[in-house]
């Protein structure tokens, strides 16, 4: 993902403990949804957050800010995955199965958030990055660098 005049961030999902999450962030890359989408909340010592498509065009202080989505919501994914420095996980409302396009990134450890959100990756490259990612930082273009498939019965990659 890289981040207008500040860098890039490599990400690594877990298929494995989120699958549906990551499938679902991984349709949304492939689309180009998060193209120009910018970070619209980033609260220092907690989150930066960032997938509202409104984010496009609309003033990051607008009321309206944050509640935009891809038009569908995906099922709560509960999972083993805990709330650590660089961890991605996915915005909701208060219902947990409201998630659809916007994601956090961790910016500090955040064990009270632990099994009360999604977490379905990491960053494994480039926090120093998101350590640099202020309100209206924009993301240029988000792309899968490598896609992992899992092995067929026989050991085999298909």
């Amino acid at each position: 993902m890289e981040i207008k005049d500040k860098g890039a961030i490599i990400i690594e999902l877990n298929l494995k403990e989120a699958p549906k999450t990551s499938e679902n962030f991984l349709k949304l890359v492939r689309e180009g949804f998060y193209d120009g989408i910018r970070f619209h909340r980033v609260v220092p010592k907690f989150v930066a957050q960032a997938g509202d498509p409104q984010s496009k065009t609309m003033d990051l202080d607008d009321p309206r800010m944050g509640t935009g989505g891809p038009g569908y919501t995906i099922k709560f994914e509960p999972n083993s995955l805990k709330h650590k420095r660089g961890a991605i996980g996915m915005a909701r409302t208060l219902d947990p199965d409201s998630a659809g396009s916007q994601f956090y990134i961790c910016l500090e450890d955040l064990p009270q958030l632990d099994g009360n959100y999604v977490i379905f990756g990491r960053v494994v490259e480039g926090m120093d990055v998101v350590d640099r990612i202020v309100m209206g930082d924009t993301i240029l273009k988000a792309e899968i660098l490598k896609e992992w498939k899992p092995k067929s019965e026989g050991g085999q990659s298909p």
